[in-house]
């Protein structure tokens, strides 16, 4: 029995397979201007005997596949409890929301999210590296060699690169405001883990888990361990896929 979980998010669109328990294929890909199309790649080159959406995109996907569909919520937390069964705060940061789950073997608790603005999301992100002269992927490792913390004082993303283009004209080096930026991001991002309680261990999920400068001053403002799965970007989908494979049987 083959079960298929896929996330369609704003930036990307994880793809998760299972045969039994096993993980058969995993496959990320850009969701671009046309998610549909995307998907229909990616389904086309699997087999699979159920599939659940997950996602922003799920309702899109679920009309034109034979396909069930759950919120990204419960994707994740069950998603990530089958990776790190000791895993009971998890924090998604993603493309355009950022979201905090409180979970217990697997079932969901409590929740928040930041939905409304893109700040401190994974598009804050870009926006502000490209600001700054710097890819995506290097803008966390330059900013853990700052020498100093530069104070944002926005956290709109159009104000924010206002205020970073006027300091940089003041001369500020551009890692000691990335890593301004870093801390801006972690503060507001402790407030959504403050409101529903940080309980250990917390796993770190979406694509801005992926920059370390993030995983460390987390880790150091939480005072917790931060645990970062492999692909931090497709445990939505691999919950999506374990909720196929129970739906199945």
């Amino acid at each position: 029995m083959r079960s298929a979980g896929l996330d369609i998010g704003s930036r990307t669109i994880g793809l998760v397979v299972l045969n039994g328990t096993d993980v058969l294929i995993e496959e990320l890909a850009d969701t671009t201007h046309d998610p549909l199309a995307q998907c229909k790649k990616l389904l086309d080159t699997i087999e699979y005997d159920s599939l659940i959406t997950t996602g922003y995109g799920r309702y899109l996907v679920k009309a034109n596949f034979a396909s069930h569909s759950i919120t990204e919520i419960k994707a994740l937390a069950k998603g990530a409890s089958a990776l790190i069964s000791t895993a009971h705060t998890i924090l998604d940061i993603g493309g355009q929301d950022t979201k905090v789950i409180a979970s217990e073997d697997g079932k969901v608790l409590n929740f928040d999210m930041n939905d409304r603005c893109a700040a401190g999301t994974g598009k804050f992100l870009e926006v502000m590296a490209h600001a700054l002269g710097y890819g995506i992927d290097a803008m966390g490792k330059e900013a853990l060699k700052a020498s100093k913390s530069v104070k944002i004082n926005s956290m709109c993303t159009v104000f924010a690169e206002s205020e970073v283009t006027s300091l940089i004209a003041q001369g500020e080096e551009p890692r000691n405001i990335a890593y301004g930026l870093h801390m801006a991001i972690c503060e507001r991002t402790m407030a959504l883990l403050n409101r529903i309680g940080i309980k250990k261990d917390l796993l770190f999920a979406g694509g801005v888990a992926r920059n370390v400068c993030m995983q460390k001053i987390l880790a150091k403002r939480a005072n917790l361990d931060v645990i970062v799965p492999e692909n931090p970007q497709l445990i939505s989908a691999y919950g999506a896929a374990l909720h196929a494979k129970e739906n199945a049987s």
